[in-house]
């Protein structure tokens, strides 16, 4: 079984959490990542800057339709995967993945769109503990797909 695990950005607004996104997905060995809608690209500075180089190490590529990739993903048999806290989502430590799988990650405020949450096959959330709703979408992708690879 392939453990082979894509990334898309919904709407990331930081190029800084971009460039992060790409260093955790070159360590993980990522195979590649979709940068959806606003999501800033590798030619931005501050993309490059965070990146530290994973950029030219992890394939990517732009898509102004997110939720199109999704459809052609799905059709050559990916399992598509939200990271966000909606009323069915699971703890991403109970969360038994299937591969190959898709990782959505959203926007800072928004999450991930309902165009994309509605063609996903399951959704995931990190459990939080304390007043806020949630992480940095960097820090949350980094600690998702940790625990997702790691089964």
């Amino acid at each position: 079984m392939s453990k082979e695990v894509q990334v898309i950005c919904d709407n990331i607004r930081s190029l800084y959490n971009v460039g992060s996104i790409f260093r955790t997905a070159d360590a993980l060995g990522i195979t590649k990542i979709w940068l959806g809608g606003i999501t800033g690209t590798p030619d931005q500075p501050g993309v490059k800057k965070v990146a530290l180089g994973a950029e030219e190490s992890v394939p990517w590529e732009h898509i102004n339709q997110p939720w199109r990739e999704v459809e052609k993903l799905k059709r050559r048999g990916f399992k598509i995967v939200a990271l966000e806290l909606t009323k069915g989502s699971q703890d991403v430590k109970m969360f038994k993945p299937k591969f190959p799988l898709v990782l959505i990650v959203g926007n800072e405020v928004a999450g991930v769109s309902p165009a994309l949450l509605k063609r996903c096959d399951a959704v995931t959330h990190i459990p939080m503990r304390g007043i806020k709703e949630s992480l940095n979408v960097s820090v949350a992708f980094g600690i998702a797909a940790y625990e997702i690879m790691s089964k």
